[in-house]
């Protein structure tokens, strides 16, 4: 495989670094392995001799017309963490080149990826209209309204879609990166996971902060204090919604649109937001904690923080 990672002013420098560290550790492990995967060649590629990054430093980059034989082409997430400022550079001037090249990349056949804030980029470019994505999960409310042709699911930590890989917040980069060697080598990407001690994150769902999200809305930031106040009780959504003066429907809609799901499933999220808490932070038994997050039995809760966190009770409780 050839793959060109885009510098351009602005880049994030540590999704840029992580990317080539990953990469370069591939292929300087590939021979541990007793059937090595073929080798590939990693160009740095940009749209001057030298960019610079978003933190100050000066990168040197080869001709970026070398992205034009390149199978994949990986574009790092620009430094910007503002939401108003990163939807307007990128969909600005500044970013033009990067969009138009996303664009070229995916009509001549390559696959491209990015992660995080750069997302945006590959969004602004047309290339992920129709397909699946994810970017960082605090992002989401930012990034389904405007782009509502991609199926968003911020839930998860790297997605790809018909030869666009894309991956979620900040160090998403290493996973996205992972991915990429996975493609050529499960074995290979599995050590170069245990040697430089990256762990398994298929999920962005244990990193949410729900109150986070919601305050995006004044209805679901309202239904958040409702349900908080009341976790330790049985919830009815016709209930939540009657006591914040709007319809049912109303409400399912605010939410679906600002946290990506559905009202029942919120629930759950707060719930298990707490229950990670009390388990971290008190000596309280499961079945204890489980009643005051509205669970009878804690066989339920159990099952609920396996499938949102990826841990167990102890696991959990251990950290």
């Amino acid at each position: 495989m050839d793959v060109a990672v885009l510098a351009y002013d602005g880049v994030f420098d540590s999704g840029f670094a992580a990317i080539l560290d990953v990469l370069q550790a591939a292929g300087s492990m590939r021979e541990e392995l007793p059937q090595p995967p073929p080798a590939w060649r990693v160009t740095t590629v940009g749209f001057a001799r030298q960019v610079r990054t978003g933190a100050g430093h000066l990168v040197s980059c080869a001709p970026v017309g070398e992205a034009g034989r390149a199978d994949l082409l990986i574009v790092p997430a620009l430094a910007e963490r503002r939401p108003d400022a990163l939807l307007a550079e990128a969909a600005g001037p500044a970013t033009a080149e990067v969009r138009r090249l996303l664009a070229e990349s995916r009509e001549r056949g390559a696959s491209v990826a990015s992660a995080c804030t750069g997302t945006f980029l590959l969004a602004e470019s047309g290339v992920l209209d129709g397909r699946r994505a994810t970017t960082s999960w605090w992002l989401a409310p930012h990034f389904r309204p405007r782009y509502p042709k991609v199926t968003l699911d911020q839930t998860r930590m790297v997605t790809a879609s018909d030869g666009v890989i894309t991956a979620g917040a900040a160090f998403g980069h290493v996973d996205l990166a992972l991915a990429v060697v996975r493609m050529s080598s499960p074995a290979l990407a599995d050590l170069v996971a245990r040697y430089l001690v990256i762990d398994e994150r298929p999920s962005q769902s244990a990193y949410t902060i729900p109150g986070a999200l919601a305050q995006h809305d004044p209805t679901v930031a309202a239904f958040e204090r409702w349900i908080r106040a009341r976790l330790d009780q049985p919830l009815s959504i016709a209930d939540a919604a009657g006591a914040l003066g709007v319809g049912e429907r109303t409400l399912q809609r605010a939410v679906r649109r600002v946290m990506g799901t559905s009202p029942v499933r919120f629930v759950q999220d707060l719930r298990v937001e707490q229950a990670r808490h009390l388990l971290r932070t008190t000596d309280l038994s499961v079945e204890s904690i489980a009643r005051r997050v509205g669970y009878e039995h804690p066989g339920t809760l159990r099952v609920l923080l396996r499938r949102r966190t990826g841990s167990t009770v102890a696991d959990l409780r251990g950290r």
